[in-house]
């Protein structure tokens, strides 16, 4: 279309001047009417019909298991323009995108490491400093889901950020550290017994795997290999793995996670790495 390809080609500002007076216009044949019928049949905008008491309580069961080096931050709402699709290969028709170059948050994940990458760059040559992060975002997917799901829900995102040590060190460290706070956090907040799906991508990821299922034999949790797992190739490498509650006969997808290239990406070094994981505390809730 020869439209959007010229808008595609305007200056972020050209193009943010025009957007606004665009959306002023149209915001101002809003009546309190039409927002009235809009906000009834908008799914983006109703409120979610969990208690807010018990998602606060899975949220803090959680929280609580995270161990003092980790720092829990205040995640904005909105990230850059492209977090989502730049760097985790997800279809920027999934995501919300805003007027001023910027995107509502999809996932903490994506903001989690784009903070971690800054601190890392700020660490000086060498960047010895691990950076362990956590933070709660109330994000919104674009993309349909089925009757009985929301296209907003909550998610604690924890990362590790640091330097290839060799040897899988660094890999087998942070690995055995997210899956323990997913134990311990699941277990506080409620569930009745908790599965670690683990899934090698790669020779490393095999080696991690084997080493990390070994640091957690003597855990509560269920810790098995998931060569059948499809999804996440192409989005995480060496390794992922999904958290998950067992109820009686049901399997419950609680958490997901795996080591990316982003870090690597953002600060143009293949020796960085990146672990990340996220947990759904809305289904979460359902156990407290």
């Amino acid at each position: 279309m020869p439209a959007v390809e010229r808008l595609a080609t305007l200056s972020g500002s050209d193009f943010t001047t025009l957007m606004l007076e665009v959306m002023r216009r149209r915001a101002a044949r809003e009546t309190p009417g039409s927002l009235m019928r809009r906000y009834e049949r908008d799914r983006f905008v109703r409120p979610s019909a969990l208690s807010w008491r018990s998602l606060r309580a899975a949220e803090d069961a959680l929280v609580s298991c995270l161990t003092a080096d980790v720092q829990v931050v205040t995640l904005a709402p909105l990230v850059p323009l492209g977090s989502h699709s730049a760097l985790g290969t997800v279809s920027q028709d999934k995501v919300v995108t805003a007027i001023r170059a910027c995107e509502v948050g999809a996932d903490p994940t994506n903001a989690l490491a784009l903070e971690a990458a800054s601190r890392r760059s700020r660490s000086g040559e060498g960047g010895a400093e691990t950076v362990r992060l956590a933070g709660v975002q109330r994000v919104v997917r674009a993309q349909r889901f089925p009757d009985g799901f929301f296209p907003h829900f909550s998610l604690l995102g924890l990362v590790t950020a640091g330097r290839d040590e060799g040897s899988c060190r660094f890999e087998r460290s942070a690995l055995a550290e997210h899956l323990c706070f997913a134990i311990d956090g699941l277990t506080a907040a409620g569930a009745p017994a908790v599965q670690i799906a683990l899934t090698p991508l790669s020779d490393t990821g095999a080696r991690t795997a084997a080493a990390v299922a070994e640091d957690l034999a003597d855990t509560a949790a269920d810790i098995e290999m998931d060569h059948a797992r499809r999804g996440g190739r192409g989005y995480y490498r060496d390794l992922c793995f999904k958290v998950n509650i067992l109820d009686g006969g049901e399997v419950v997808e609680i958490g997901d996670g795996g080591f990316t290239d982003w870090a690597a990406k953002l600060l143009a070094n293949n020796k960085e790495r990146l672990l990340i994981s996220g947990y759904g505390l809305d289904r979460l809730s359902e156990f407290g």
